[in-house]
C-alpha cells in the first residue's frame, strides 16, 4: 500500500491532521482538501487517487454534492465521514454510491484498518473471472455483465456480488456478509445489507432473481 494516494476532505484542520498522521504512518500519500470545491479540483488534477475520505458538512460544496460529482466520472472507493448519526443519512450515502460510512467520533485505528481493507481489494492483481447463471464477473477488470450487457456497479455492490457468487448455494446470514464484505465487525443496522441487495438486484435485471432472500436470516445466491 506504500505510496497510494488518499484524498482527505474535511473543513476541520485538526481532523485532517489526525487522519493524515495515521495514514502517513501506514505509508499512504495523503492529499488534503478543506472544502468540496477544492476536493473536486484536486481529485481531477491528481488523476491517480486511490481512495477518498469525505466529510459531509462542508462549505462551498457539501459531501453529497462532491459524491455526486465524482460518481459521474469515477468509481473510486469513497468513505463518508459525518458527525450525524441519522439512519437516513447512512441510507442516502449508500444509495449514492458510498463504499463505507463512518460517524464521528471514530477510532483512527479502525478508520485506517477500513482504508487498508478496501485498498487491498481494489489494488489486488486477481485476474480470475466468475461465471454463473448468465452473470460474468471479472475481478481484474472490475466489470460485470448480465445477459451479455454491462452492469454498472459501485465498489461495494461489486464486492457483494463477488461474495455471493463465490458462495453459490450457501445460506449467508447478514452478520456473515457484513463481516466478510465490509471486512470488519459492523455494529450498525443490518439494513445496510438490504439496501445494497435491493440496488444490486435492480441493476442485474432478471439475473438479480438469483439472489434469494432467506427470511429471518439473510440471502443465498442460486444459479438460474
Amino acid at each position: 500500500m506504500d505510496g497510494l494516494k488518499v484524498l482527505v476532505v474535511d473543513d476541520e484542520i485538526r481532523m485532517r491532521k489526525l487522519i493524515n498522521d495515521f495514514l502517513s504512518a501506514k505509508g499512504f500519500q495523503v492529499i488534503e482538501a478543506a472544502d468540496g470545491e477544492e476536493a473536486v479540483d484536486k481529485f481531477c488534477s491528481e488523476k491517480d487517487i486511490a481512495l477518498i475520505l469525505l466529510d459531509v458538512m462542508m462549505p462551498k460544496m457539501n459531501g453529497w454534492e462532491v459524491l455526486k460529482t465524482i460518481r459521474k466520472i469515477s468509481k473510486v472507493p469513497i468513505i463518508m465521514l459525518t458527525a450525524r448519526g441519522e439512519e437516513q443519512d447512512e441510507l442516502q450515502g449508500f444509495m449514492l454510491g458510498v463504499d463505507e460510512y463512518i460517524s464521528k467520533p471514530f477510532s483512527p485505528k479502525i478508520l485506517t484498518a477500513r482504508v487498508d481493507a478496501i485498498l487491498r481489494r481494489t489494488q489486488s492483481g486477481a485476474s480470475d473471472v466468475i461465471k454463473c447463471g448468465g452473470i460474468e464477473l471479472d475481478r481484474a477488470a472490475h466489470t460485470v455483465t448480465a445477459g451479455g450487457k454491462t452492469v454498472d456497479l459501485s465498489y461495494k455492490e461489486f464486492e457483494l456480488l463477488d461474495y455471493f457468487m463465490q458462495n453459490k448455494g450457501i445460506a449467508l446470514s447478514r452478520e456473515r456478509i457484513l463481516n466478510n464484505v465490509w471486512d470488519y465487525d459492523y455494529f450498525g443496522d443490518a439494513r445496510t445489507i438490504d439496501t445494497h441487495v435491493k440496488k444490486l438486484r435492480a441493476k442485474l435485471g432478471d439475473a438479480g432473481e438469483q439472489i434469494k432472500t432467506i427470511w429471518g436470516m439473510g440471502y443465498k445466491f442460486e444459479e438460474a
